[in-house]
């Protein structure tokens, strides 16, 4: 068995001996929970919150104490995928015949029919095919992201068992590695009739793609169930829980020792007090039993006030704070802006867990394909001879109108979009630069064409690249029609035109180009080329100086635009060098060992002396305001990573497009190293030097503006490998953090999520991951936030995601407008709740120091009941639901509102203090006050007023005012519902107290309500109201006086934005779009394009593509292959806002003319609220008075 760990062994057809490996079934389980281990499980996962296991906790005491028995039963019902997909129906072949099995039956060993639109149930080595020499096609966008078909090609000797009494003999053995999560490699050998053949990636089907064109095909199971390269790259469902809920855990563990030290206290005092003093009361007032002494009475008390003094964290808010994140998350679902027209599609918020967490967000992770681009490609330039075409013509002319093409070839694609009219005229009258250029163009390639009716092809290629090229050549009037084995028929200015296809020279991403050879009619022999400018340039013939250089100058234009290029060529051959060359390269072919460098070493002998044709410009669209949204976020303090599973040039191309990367940079750096040395060696080479330590410790945001913004990182999957191990992961971690940007290339699924799992570890950063496909899975499931993008890919990432909606673009209003309001509500909500709980539970402590601490309370029973549950729930819910700082425009147009979310800022340890501080304090003026007012107050009869039912109701109200009034100062933004909340609270206060304490409920129940009368003539007392209005004022004016301290000495940017925003609405100015503001639509910026960079010279290759294509196209073995989309889209540029950032702060106290034509209640509103605190500033300090005597009212 130990060999088990090491290699895998699969015999065809033979369950009894593949069982005895014991190797995983194809049951497979994605959910937490199942019938048996939901109730368990659930349980942990809830008591990991500290406030339930302290709730269960008073619970038991009250139950104790009381015996009162509460009994509640919560009824869980949950759904899960996975049934659904272990159920679905395969055909296995048993005993030689196919039967039906579910897919959980599946073993590793068993054949397996798959017909064609079928999902592939488990990793397969494809056996035999319905299509020529074996092949079959593949869509694999639920493993990579990839909507491109690929096809896979069964071993030679198995590809004519298509027989189902053949394939039912089949016993060959398959020798493989273990189970891995590596999508692009297998290694394995099969031994069938004593020979063995090599197996490769390319002879394996992997379950989640799904077989296309395909009639029908079989497969043998290698691997099934979890141990899939599916589900080895899926990650493990996560219970996802906020830092504030985190924060809240240690907190209540703080309260609940504060709880017990007040207990402590009281406890002593009780055991004091039963000893010193309640033993002279022993004879008439004896304990109760079982009461023996005044240690046991002390006893007692201490839990009798840990009962008391519980509602510190009362359970109404963690209802309150779940009915709050529920509201959240209607209004992203709800949000019209997040409304895509095109998909149909809304926003939706699945989970109501995360909403604050959006505001705190530090790194994103993205991943590219179907994410930031459309998936559309367009040929949108080229050079041809010198010449450049394509481009735009000036902006103040009339604009060119879209080419077309039918007239001129009834065979053009009626998509295809050119608006260069010279182009056309070039072809039209035979330029023959042009022309061999467009025959390049539709000869070179991969491409497989389907005519399903005459003259409608369809194309389907193998990289997005070629499908737009192949289509440029056909609209341009040389269209590719067919191929054969070898020929390529093309039909050229509407003659048909038929080439011998000699040799396709293949790419890979080491040579960057590929190459064709081709005979044509009249018999001249000619090599086609195009590829990466850096490699075709280089083997050009000397007299091609000159044309190079103008063309170079294009190429660097065209980069500069955020184009892919591809630069072309060509060279004759003579029938002696292609006899000599075919020779060499048919060894090379069949070689043994080293095939890749004789194969390499033989293209590279036939591709010298070319000469230049000109060069293509693709573009490759981004989405909707992706650039905007990009550097938005930036500005807001947020990086962002793309993972993508493409080649190096591709996703750097796109980081240009999307503006990530800039030719302003210092340095962009490349890591490829393909072991542990040269990786850890290329990390410490391009580590960007930090700046000196500053002599005091400053925030970290500022910290990384010293070193980010001038350097890029982009790494290679191989590097990256290497770069997460333990001993290098720190050294990857600092460098990556310390540029602006950072992509990682050709990474697997699991690598997105262990390069997410690093920053938690290292940065202790809240990371939100985005992403389109099922490859994205993994990336979604490990960030703190997980969004999914309903785009072209299926909806695996929407299922696994927290947040959902169709445009990356909506990413920029779900964080900064959705999620800072969310962490805002959230943290006005826990400040205020924890402040009116202490204010309320303190009074019972100060309280026990004058009843003999006998744990009596001080309000009436039902007021300590109704308190969190009517009189203060609402108001506090209504604040914490629909508040905000600024409107959401100005959220977009500030992107720097967003750093206080990100620094933790608005509700941490510090501001629990305070707000524990302002309660405690509160509720020592709200029982002394009335305490030493009371105690010496008559009544007009002469009756005294200090009875325990006056000053309990004196209490209660003077309560219930003060926390409305606090509330009312909170609240930011005030809405309908706001107003009834609040004022309809403290109406309702009033109205049930005097219900309560009225003749008529207690004559119906005289034992319950023992405030009879006491509202009534307690209010009525005139020295009562100015008590309360005394102790009002004493808890409000120090709150009034120091926020006005600070919004004159120390504003915030949210107290800037607002008073710009009141300047702005006075001078009834148009306010400017900025580049945060929200997205203007594609009309506004649909002929933008980036300006030209300058700097160094970059490359703008890009080419989507794979090698072994062209060995399929000429061994016979027609290939038909899907296009990919993508495209760039141009970007404005506006800082305007950012001066107003920087704008002094005594700018800010500048009175603004008030010459507006304000309304008259705004007028008389403004004018009262600024002679208020005019007069409140000039009793503080003489300074200030003469710093805001310049204000006047008019």
């Amino acid at each position: 068995m130990a060999a088990v760990c090491e290699e895998r062994r699969v015999r065809a057809n033979d369950r009894e001996y593949n069982e005895k490996f014991q190797y995983a079934s194809n049951c497979i389980m994605t959910s937490k929970y199942n019938i048996v281990t939901f109730l368990p499980v659930n349980l942990f996962e809830q008591f990991q919150e500290v406030a339930n296991t302290y709730f269960l906790f008073l619970l038991i005491l009250q139950v104790i104490s009381f015996l009162h028995i509460k009994h509640s039963s919560t009824i869980f019902l949950f759904l899960s995928n996975d049934n659904q997909v272990n159920n679905r129906q395969s055909q296995v072949l048993i005993r030689g015949s196919l039967q039906n099995e579910k897919w959980m039956n599946v073993r590793v060993g068993d054949i397996i029919k798959l017909e064609n639109n079928q999902f592939v149930a488990a990793d397969l080595l494809l056996l035999s095919s319905s299509e020529p020499h074996g092949l079959c096609y593949i869509e694999t966008a639920e493993l990579d992201g990839s909507t491109n078909m690929k096809v896979r090609q069964s071993v030679s000797v198995t590809s004519e068992l298509g027989d189902q009494n053949n394939l039912a003999s089949f016993d060959g053995e398959v020798v493989c590695e273990p189970p891995n999560n590596k999508l692009d490699r297998f290694c394995g050998t099969l031994y069938w009739r004593d020979k063995k053949y090599t197996l490769t990636n390319q002879n394996m089907l992997l379950r989640g793609c799904v077989l296309r064109n395909t009639e029908a095909c079989y497969g043998l199971v290698i691997f099934a169930g979890p141990d899939t390269k599916l589900m080895q790259n899926s990650g493990r469902t996560k219970f996802k829980r906020t830092s504030i809920d985190r924060l809240m855990n240690t907190l209540v563990l703080w309260i609940f020792g504060f709880l017990v030290c007040m207990g402590v206290i009281l406890a002593v005092g009780n055991a004091v007090w039963e000893r010193e003093v309640g033993s002279l009361f022993q004879s008439y007032l004896p304990w109760d039993p079982p009461v023996d002494n005044f240690l046991f009475s002390a006893f007692l008390s201490f839990w009798s006030y840990v009962i008391i003094l519980n509602t510190v964290v009362p359970i109404s808010l963690y209802v309150s704070v779940e009915v709050i994140r529920l509201g959240h998350s209607y209004f992203i679902n709800w949000d019209q802006q997040m409304f895509c027209s095109q998909c149909n599609t809304a926003a939706e918020a699945r989970t109501t867990t995360l909403n604050e967490e959006l505001g705190q967000v530090e790194y994103i992770f993205s991943d590219k394909t179907g994410t930031l681009t459309q998936n559309i490609m367009s040929f949108n330039k080229c050079s041809i001879n010198g010449q450049t075409y394509g481009e735009a013509t000036d902006p103040l002319g009339e604009q060119p109108k879209r080419l077309d093409f039918i007239p001129f070839n009834p065979l053009a694609d009626p998509d295809f979009c050119f608006y260069d009219d010279k182009l056309l005229e070039s072809v039209k009258v035979g330029d023959s630069h042009t022309h061999e250029f467009f025959r390049l163009l539709s000869l070179c390639h991969t491409v497989m064409s389907e005519e399903k009716s005459e003259g409608e092809l369809l194309y389907k290629a193998q990289s997005p690249d070629e499908g737009a090229l192949v289509t440029a050549a056909r609209n341009f009037g040389f269209v590719f029609r067919s191929r054969t084995p070898g020929t390529i028929t093309t039909t050229e200015m509407g003659r048909t035109v038929t080439y011998s296809l000699l040799a396709i020279l293949d790419f890979n991403n080491i040579r960057k180009r590929m190459s064709v050879i081709v005979r044509n009619p009249e018999g001249r022999i000619r090599l086609y080329c195009k590829g990466a400018d850096t490699v075709l340039l280089d083997r050009l013939h000397p007299c091609n100086q000159e044309l190079m250089a103008i063309t170079s100058d294009h190429l660097n234009e065209y980069a500069a635009d955020g184009l892919r290029t591809l630069a072309l060529a060509y060279r004759d051959l003579s029938e002696d060098e292609w006899e000599s060359w075919s020779e060499s390269h048919r060894f090379a072919d069949k070689a043994t060992d080293c095939r890749e460098d004789r194969l390499a070493a033989a293209y590279e002998q036939i591709e010298q002396d070319m000469m230049l044709l000109g060069a293509t410009a693709i573009e490759d669209k981004l989405q909707e305001g992706v650039p905007e949204t990009i550097a938005v976020l930036s500005l807001a303090n947020i990086k962002i990573w793309v993972l993508t599973g493409d080649k190096q040039e591709t996703a750097v191309n796109i980081g240009y497009s999307c503006k990530m990367l800039t030719d302003d940079m210092t340095e962009v750096f490349i890591i490829s190293g393909h072991t542990v040395q040269s990786v850890r060696q290329e990390l410490r080479s391009c580590s960007p030097p930090l700046p000196p330590s500053p002599p005091l410790p400053r925030p970290p945001s500022n910290f990384m503006e010293n070193i980010s913004g001038e350097f890029a990182l982009v790494i290679n999957g191989h590097s990256l490998a290497h770069a997460l191990e333990a001993d290098m992961e720190t050294e990857f971690v600092s460098t990556a953090c310390a540029c602006k940007a950072v992509i990682c290339c050709r990474v697997t699924p699991l690598q997105k999520a262990q390069v997410v799992e690093l920053i938690k570890k290292h940065k202790k950063a809240v990371t939100l991951a985005i992403g389109d496909g099922a490859n994205d899975v993994s990336m979604i499931k490990s960030a703190h936030i997980g969004v999914g993008i309903s785009g072209q890919e299926g909806i695996q990432a929407v299922l696994a995601s927290d947040y959902s909606f169709s445009q990356f673009r909506f990413l920029q209003r779900l964080l900064l407008v959705h999620g800072r309001w969310s962490y805002l509500r959230m943290c006005r909500f826990l400040c205020y709740f924890f402040y009116k709980n202490f204010a309320f539970t303190m009074v019972h402590f100060w309280f026990g120091f004058f009843c003999g601490f006998s744990a009596q309370t001080v309000y009436d029973q039902y007021f300590i009941t109704l308190y969190n549950i009517v009189y203060t729930s609402l108001p506090v819910l209504a604040m914490g639901i629909f508040d905000q700082d600024v409107p959401d425009q100005r959220s977009l147009e500030y992107p720097k509102l967003y750093e206080p979310g990100q620094l933790n800022l608005l509700f941490n340890k510090r501001e629990f203090f305070i707000c524990i501080a302002q309660g405690i304090y509160t509720s020592v003026v709200l029982f002394f006050v009335p305490y030493a007012i009371l105690s010496d107050a008559t009544q007009s009869t002469g009756v005294p007023l200090a009875d325990y039912q006056t000053f309990a109701v004196t209490t209660a109200t003077a309560l219930v005012i003060v926390v409305s009034v606090q509330i009312a100062l909170d609240t930011g933004f005030w809405t309908i519902i706001n107003h009834v909340f609040v004022w309809g609270s403290l109406g309702t206060y009033f109205t049930i107290m005097f219900a309560l304490h009225s003749q008529t409920l207690f004559r119906i129940f005289p034992n319950q309500f023992h405030f009879v009368g006491s509202a009534q003539s307690t209010l009525l007392q005139p020295v009562v109201w100015l008590t309360i209005a005394l102790a009002t004022a004493i808890c409000i004016v120090p709150v009034l006086a120091f926020r006005f301290l600070k919004l004159d000495l120390k504003p915030q940017l949210a107290d800037t934005v607002r008073y710009t925003q009141l300047v702005r609405q006075k001078r009834r100015k148009p306010v400017g779009r900025s580049v945060g503001g929200p997205w203007r639509g594609v009309g506004s910026v649909s002929e933008g394009r980036l300006g030209a960079r300058g700097g160094s010279r970059r490359s703008g290759y890009a080419f989507a593509h794979q090698e072994g294509f062209g060995e399929l196209i000429t061994s016979g073995k027609n290939m038909r292959l899907s296009s990919l989309a993508l495209a760039t889209f141009a970007s404005r540029h506006s800082s305007s806002w950012i001066d107003t950032l920087r704008r002094k702060n005594k700018s800010v106290h500048t009175p603004p003319s008030t010459s507006g034509d304000y309304k008259p209640m705004k007028c008389i509103i403004l004018c009262l609220l600024i002679c208020f605190f005019q007069h409140l500033h000039a009793l503080i300090t003489s300074s200030i008075q003469q710093k805001f005597s310049g204000l006047k009212i008019t």
